[in-house]
């Protein structure tokens, strides 16, 4: 996460509540997935893949689902949400590119659904790919996406001002496993 934006940082969940988010996000996820014929998790890089890991273990230890794991790259934004491609660019996993999807149902795992590109992009792939069904899981869901996706899974509502920040902070990458809301003090061009 980019620290060196201006503005007031609020700890909105810390690590025990997110724990209990997950969990909840397993407790969705099950009877999605329980009676596919070839399930699997689908993380998008960054924060997605360690989230997906968190779900796929919740669901072993809590339902006995064992599932296959894969990650897929896509990046559009910056942490800092600065525009980095006009498009969304998905970069494929080649373990995953060379996977049959014509039976299997696929549960995307994301951070943040915000504007939604991200998940278009990847629910687009997937389909032409010939996936048999597609669900999309999100840790935080901002309410606000300008596309027409939408998440089957969702840990999190939150509402908020479309200036606010919300920063997944993600093992590996970040310490800590929490959510933070930036309210930057300079809003540039959002």
């Amino acid at each position: 996460m980019d620290t060196s934006v201006p503005g007031e940082r609020f700890t909105l969940y810390d690590a025990p509540r997110l724990e209990r988010v997950i969990d909840w996000m397993a407790a969705q996820a099950f009877p999605l997935l329980a009676g596919a014929d070839d399930p699997l998790l689908l993380g998008i890089l960054r924060r997605g893949g360690p989230l997906s890991a968190m779900l796929q273990a919740r669901l072993q230890a809590i339902y006995g689902l064992a599932l296959p794991r894969y990650e897929i790259k896509l990046k559009r934004y910056g942490d800092d949400l600065a525009l980095l491609h006009a498009d969304t660019q998905l970069t494929e996993n080649a373990e995953f590119s060379a996977r049959d999807l014509s039976s299997a149902t696929v549960l995307v795992v994301d951070d943040v659904l915000y504007q939604g590109h991200s998940l278009a992009r990847v629910v687009g792939y997937l389909t032409q790919r010939g996936a048999a069904a597609v669900h999309a899981a999100v840790l935080a869901d901002r309410c606000v996406a300008s596309l027409p996706v939408k998440a089957e899974v969702v840990g999190l509502c939150l509402q908020l001002s479309d200036r606010d920040v919300v920063e997944c902070h993600v093992p590996p990458y970040e310490p800590e496993f929490k959510i933070e809301l930036l309210r930057p003090t300079h809003f540039g061009g959002r």
